[in-house]
């Protein structure tokens, strides 16, 4: 999906779901001393540190503003050597994609194995209830394929990979060192709590409620804090939130969802600003 298509993508899905608190981004910052994150519109794209080596958590839209926004939070894209993809969605790989700034050519990418079937062309990403077919990514990293259950290691830092399918075919989930999740769009939290991602998105919303089942039970077996960190919605610590609503799914076209901290339109990004992401850490969500 070429840079034309993310712009393309901006204004649709402004109009299509402008003033439905569906989108609710966290804006450029830091949540702790490790985990810092770019707004890209309605997108989070994740960056965790520590012992000195930076990863990053998927690649946003291709988007024009990446280099500026991390230079917010003092982070060289050349200083990054790995990213992992939840999944292959524009707004998730878009800085990976030819025709974008190719801020991160020499970066290795780290993809789960049934995901890859997009970039191949092997299977075809398709929403709307299978309705639409998207345009295909394509990127030139050099790529490593991941199964579920695989852990990596980064000088230090430990990444378990974790399959959750649903939203895609492939889809997978990070736990970050035992204490950060990064979901991707597994989650999607309302201000009553987390509930299974936007329906109108998913290849298998059936199947997407049964991975999030098994990803609760998981991440509850560790029996310790874990950050959620999702790609749309913000964060938590508070895992009753997170999953509060596991089995049911954001239906935006269906059901009005009313949410005093959600902006009329998640793709104006006016608050985003170098002031902010240089002051006070990233709020994170709680139970009401």
């Amino acid at each position: 999906m070429a840079r034309k298509d993310s712009e393309n993508q901006k204004r649709s899905m402004s109009a299509m779901f402008r003033g439905r608190a569906i989108f609710k981004p966290l804006n450029t910052g830091w949540i702790d001393d490790h985990v810092a994150c770019v707004r890209e519109w309605v997108a989070n794209i994740f960056f965790y540190t520590k012992n000195g080596v930076t990863i990053m958590i998927d690649a946003g839209y291709n988007y024009a503003r990446l280099r500026e926004k991390m230079g917010w939070l003092d982070i060289d894209p050349a200083s990054i050597r790995h990213i992992l993809i939840t999944h292959q969605d524009t707004d998730h790989v878009g800085a990976l994609e030819r025709d974008s700034e190719l801020l991160f050519r020499d970066a290795t990418v780290y993809i789960g194995e049934i995901e890859n079937r997009y970039l191949t062309g092997e299977a075809r990403r398709r929403v709307i209830h299978g309705l639409y077919k998207l345009p295909m990514v394509k990127t030139d990293n050099e790529r490593v394929l991941l199964k579920d259950g695989q852990v990596l290691d980064f000088g230090g830092i430990k990444v378990e990979c974790i399959l959750v399918p649903g939203h895609t075919w492939g889809h997978m989930v990070y736990l970050v060192d035992d204490e950060y999740l990064f979901t991707g769009d597994t989650i999607w939290f309302g201000a009553d709590g987390g509930y299974s991602f936007i329906s109108t998105l998913a290849e298998d919303n059936k199947l997407a409620v049964r991975s999030l089942e098994k990803l609760e039970a998981n991440i509850r077996g560790r029996n310790r804090r874990i950050a959620v960190i999702t790609g749309h919605t913000g964060w938590t610590d508070d895992l009753d939130f997170a999953f509060a609503h596991r089995t049911d799914i954001c239906k935006p076209f269906t059901r009005r969802y009313a949410d005093p901290e959600a902006p009329y339109d998640g793709y104006i990004e006016d608050d985003d600003t170098e002031q902010n992401a240089r002051g006070a850490r990233l709020a994170k969500k709680r139970g009401t």
